[in-house]
């Protein structure tokens, strides 16, 4: 028997008799953060015209890109959203006039988007929302050196360590 089966000095505060059961709860108590902590997000931002909380992303990563844009495979790749779906949020948006698409110039049928004038700065208002949210939510669950630690071993989790 192990320490993690017998409850050992170092074994977990769980009675699992299989340890893969570990995997599995870090994955469905990730799922139960994000769910629980997305749905005030999601109907604060409701009042800056922020229908899903990925366009958050998207303008940020459009504003970062600059004069020259970004393309729609490169924000694709950085955000981990596939294509449709990725798709359905830019046409949603540009709709919104939030963002606009251009050709890019002998590139054929590809396109980067920008801002509109609308929406420039808008993501440092909408970050305020995240950040009001993330700190009441999580700031008095943990000191800054578990969130550290926390970070440290999530990022682990897409190899971004």
């Amino acid at each position: 028997m192990t320490a993690f089966q017998t409850g050992g000095a170092n074994a977990p505060q769980f009675d699992d008799c299989d340890p893969r059961v570990a995997y599995n709860r870090v994955f469905f108590a990730l799922l139960r953060v994000q769910r629980s902590l997305m749905a005030g997000i999601e109907k604060s931002l409701t009042k800056f015209g922020i229908r899903h909380p990925i366009w958050y992303e998207i303008l940020y990563a459009v504003e970062q890109a600059g004069q020259n844009g970004i393309q729609m495979l490169d924000l694709q790749q950085r955000l981990a959203v596939p294509q449709y779906a990725l798709s359905r949020h830019v046409d949603r948006m540009e709709k919104a006039g939030l963002i606009v698409r251009r050709p890019l110039p002998g590139a054929g049928r590809a396109k980067s988007l920008h801002l509109t004038e609308a929406s420039v700065g808008l993501q440092d208002e909408v970050w305020e929302v995240y950040v009001r949210h993330i700190q009441d939510a999580i700031g008095p669950r943990m000191t800054t050196d578990e969130a550290y630690d926390l970070v440290r071993i999530l990022n682990r989790l897409y190899g971004d360590d």
